[in-house]
């Protein structure tokens, strides 16, 4: 674990940037927030000052913690104020190019032992690193946005990582009060892996006609349990990011099925109908819109959360199989990352793995597509009538 004297430096000064400064510089280290763009790095510093400001009003902060917080930053606009860093996280845009030749860059500036690690959503650890002449320093540290109030942090280690730095990192970030879950580095990791579903499944039964975007939201919310529906979040997230995700891992898992995009999204995208920030996603946010009510029969709310459910949990069980990542840290990912009311597996074993299967078994026999096919631990827990836990 890093001693709070080591300088903890990042990349990119926009929203998840600057709150992973917030989160390590609230941890007691000094900072070295960077942007090529100074208006940003303003931006980034008055945002703090009022985001501490409020934390103060409400009796969360005293005004000299406040005040040392913001003392431990340093805003940098050449890559130089990284030379005192321990460990540095880029949080820039979702380009392997740009992120390849920064990652370059760093390492004939920063000391031989200091990580240099990646908040990457979606692109492979180890390609980013295959760009330094010492892959062993470089991993995957994936925040998830706003990065102060979000308790889930992603630790993914490439081919080459070093094991006792990947360790020294997870310890770091687990100090900083997060939870930390291990994947491996595949497309999405956990979160934007399995999540995929359960945007992609309910826009499926939207384009069929089973129901409109109100109606969807209100089955998974009222039915599941679930926070946000999958419409109303992909317009608070945005849906140029949300799409792009799904594309990204849709091409990078070779053009599974599963996650295979929506021409519906696309349209939205192209329409640049990105949400809440554009005033126009799924739902219309201008001013003096009405939002539309939905359809509150229980028997359909049913309907849509079973079938939403046993793809959510599919692929949670086709994680594990692979080895993706422990059980315990696919749950929590899912309950610390996006807020799920249930861990998938254990959700699976309370619906049970058997009445799973046999929903997935309709689909894939009535539609015959393999983005239905049941995983093959599914078929093999089933049948011996196991149980995740």
């Amino acid at each position: 674990m890093l001693s709070t004297s080591s300088v903890i430096g990042v990349i990119g000064a926009g929203a998840m940037g600057a709150g992973i400064a917030q989160v390590a510089a609230t941890a007691g280290h000094a900072v070295v927030l960077f942007d090529t763009n100074a208006a940003q790095l303003d931006k980034a510093k008055t945002d703090l000052a009022a985001t501490l400001g409020k934390l103060t009003e409400k009796g969360k902060l005293t005004a000299e913690t406040a005040q040392q917080i913001q003392s431990r930053f340093t805003y940098a606009t050449t890559l130089e104020a990284f030379a005192p860093c321990a460990l540095i996280i880029e949080a820039i845009v979702e380009r392997l190019d740009v992120k390849q030749d920064v990652f370059g860059k760093l390492e004939s500036i920063v000391s031989e032992s200091c990580m240099i690690a990646s908040n990457t959503s979606s692109l492979s650890i180890t390609l980013i690193a295959s760009a330094c002449k010492n892959p062993e320093r470089v991993l995957g540290i994936h925040f998830f946005n706003p990065a102060p109030l979000m308790p889930l942090v992603e630790i993914i280690p490439g081919v080459a990582t070093s094991e006792a730095l990947l360790l020294t990192a997870k310890a770091t970030i687990d100090n900083w009060g997060k939870t930390t879950v291990l994947t491996k580095d595949t497309p999405g990791f956990i979160v934007n892996r399995v999540a995929r579903s359960y945007y992609g499944e309910s826009i499926r039964i939207y384009e069929e006609g089973m129901a409109d975007f109100a109606t969807i939201d209100y089955a998974l919310k009222t039915a599941g349990g679930f926070r946000m529906g999958p419409f109303e979040l992909m317009d608070f997230i945005g849906n140029d990011i949300n799409y792009k995700v799904t594309e990204t891992v849709w091409e990078q898992f070779f053009y599974e099925p599963r996650f295979k995009p929506s021409f519906t999204q696309k349209r939205l995208y192209e329409a640049k109908r990105f949400g809440r920030k554009t005033g126009r996603g799924y739902y219309d946010y201008s001013p003096g819109a009405v939002m539309p009510e939905p359809n509150k029969d229980e028997a359909l709310a049913q309907q849509i959360l079973n079938r939403v459910l046993a793809m959510l949990i599919n692929e949670a069980a086709d994680a594990f199989y692979l080895g993706i990542a422990s059980r315990d840290d696919l749950d929590t990912a899912m309950t610390k990352g996006v807020n799920y009311p249930k861990g998938l597996l254990k959700w699976a074993d309370e619906i049970g793995i058997a009445n799973v299967l046999a929903t997935l078994e309709n689909l894939y026999s009535e539609y015959g597509e393999d983005r239905y096919r049941p995983c093959v631990l599914l078929k093999r827990m089933a049948k011996e009538n196991n149980t995740f836990y």
